[in-house]
This record gives C-alpha cells, structure tokens and sequence, in this order.
C-alpha cells in the first residue's frame, strides 16, 4: 500500500490547517465524552467541510451505538468510521454496511495473543490500527502516549491496509517505520503541547520525519 499518515484528534481549524499543509492523509476527530479531545458535532462540521477533499476524514468512536453513529456522519461526514472500542467484528462489518463507510478497528496489542485478534476482522473492517493496549484501568482506548514492542507486528501482513500507532511522535517515528515495516503510521498525543492541545510543528515534525523514514525504507536503505 501506499505509505499513509494520519493525524487523530484535530479540533481547531489552525491545527487541522496544519496537518493538511504537512501533507496528512488522514485526519481524525474524536466522537468519545471521556477524552481531552471529544469534539462537538458543530465544529465537527466545520472542519469536515475544512478537510473534504484535502484529506481522508476519519472519525473516531468507542462502542458507539447507531444513534451517535447517525449523529456523527451527519454532522462530519467521514469517510472512515474508526471503532476503538471492543467492536467485534460482526459489528464491524454492520457498521460499514449501515453507514456506507469504510471501517478502521483498532486492535489494542500488549503480546502476541492480542495481534492475532487482527485475523478476525479479514472482511469485517477496511483498514486496521494496531495500537497500545492501554493499561488496566486507563479510561481512554488509545491515545495515551504509551508504545508497545514493535518486535510483535515485525513482518505482520494482513489482508487490509493497516496503521502502526501508541507512543509515536516526531522523535520516534522513523525508528518504528524501520522496526516494524508499517506503511501507515497514527499519531494523537505524540504531536500535542498538552493533552488535547495540538502542537502545529510536532504535527509537520512528525509528518516530515514519517515521509522520510517511508522513502529509506522503499529505497532499501534500512
């Protein structure tokens, strides 16, 4: 596939505006109460329309029933659903086909047990985000700035395109694009001055370092 970077938890326009000039492909906002970065259904708007056409638009559930689901692609218009809760995926597959987007599971991976859950969502899910299993107790899914062993997803090759996240930023990327051989790499708190507060040059940081890591790699110079 060809390499994707994805910048989750935008919502400011400045923020967004910075993740589209750095060249993301992706963009998330995050539909989830419980997190620093939870946006509103009328911003949401606004930046959905701010990106279309820019970037992919991607929004970001955990365990969402139909009627948030509803509520979130009428207000921001995704074009990928991404389920970072406990989706199987039967519900998975429903959600794609009820909404006619495509889908994005996140799989939280502490040991090899937890990566092979991945196989279960061939044909369920579009795309899949291999993450940090967030610790017992943590409230949020994802999102916490932890990283996991890359050694696990070495040679990893799913029937779908797949993102590597948890833990990365600017400083780190490229040695996880060289360990892991991911072609799509998600960053949320790893580009943030604060939680929830976007950093405008971790985002082109973190941007410019993943482009050149992905052109070393294709040109075999790991």
């Amino acid at each position: 596939m060809s390499p994707l970077v994805k910048i989750c938890g935008l919502a400011t326009p400045a923020t967004l505006d910075a993740a589209l000039a750095a060249g993301a492909d992706m963009v998330g906002f995050v539909f989830f109460p419980k997190s620093p970065r939870n946006l509103g259904f009328e911003a949401a708007r606004a930046l959905g329309a701010r990106a279309r056409g820019r970037a992919q638009v991607v929004a970001l559930t955990v365990d969402a029933d139909d009627a948030l689901l509803t509520q979130v692609v009428e207000a921001l218009d995704p074009d990928i659903l991404q389920l970072h809760g406990q989706e199987t995926p039967a519900r998975a597959a429903a959600i794609g086909d009820r909404f006619g987007r495509a889908t994005m599971k996140a799989i939280g991976v502490a040991e090899p047990a937890d990566l092979a859950r991945a196989a279960g969502y061939d044909g369920a899910a579009d795309f899949l985000l291999i993450d940090a299993k967030p610790p017992k107790g943590a409230v949020l899914p994802g999102g916490n700035g932890l990283p996991f062993d890359w050694r696990l997803v070495r040679g990893f090759a799913p029937n779908r395109p797949w993102l590597l996240s948890g833990g990365l930023g600017p400083d780190t990327v490229a040695e996880a694009i060289r360990a892991t051989g991911a072609r799509g790499v998600d960053v949320s708190s790893g580009v943030e001055s604060a939680p929830g507060r976007k950093d405008e040059t971790k985002i082109a940081a973190f941007v410019a370092a993943a482009r050149a890591a992905f052109a070393r790699v294709s040109e075999g110079a790991v």
